[in-house]
């Protein structure tokens, strides 16, 4: 069986920010830019603190199976922790998504390329 791609989103917002911390949130907001993001297997924070509280943390996994995409979502989700925790970062009701890469439908150019290879 191959591997599965699995892309995990964890987000909410930051709260109860002490000054310093929004200052250095706010220091190192290019390195988190949204024109930034990406799916890495460390995680990807990326927020906009000066328009509103909210980040989003982008993850990379993969697993063998469908059910193995739970397990790569807990992982997710206890980084995201961990690194908010980490740094003192107060933050609520983390939410996460994911997508298995292997049951999102094809683009055109992807549709296109797969009925060339058949014929």
């Amino acid at each position: 069986m191959s591997a599965r791609t699995f892309r995990i989103t964890v987000r909410r917002v930051f709260d109860g920010l002490t000054t310093d911390q929004r200052a250095e949130l706010l220091a190192r907001a290019a390195e988190h830019d949204v024109l930034q993001a990406a799916f890495t297997p460390e995680g990807h924070l990326s927020y906009d603190l000066a328009a509103r509280a909210a980040f989003t943390f982008r993850f990379a996994d993969s697993g063998e199976h469908e059910e193995d995409i739970l397990a790569a979502t807990q992982r997710a989700e206890e980084a995201a922790r961990k690194w908010l925790g980490d740094r003192g970062y107060g933050y609520k009701n983390l939410r996460s998504g994911a997508e298995d890469l292997s049951q999102a439908p094809l683009g055109k150019r992807q549709r296109r390329a797969a009925a060339q290879k058949g014929q």
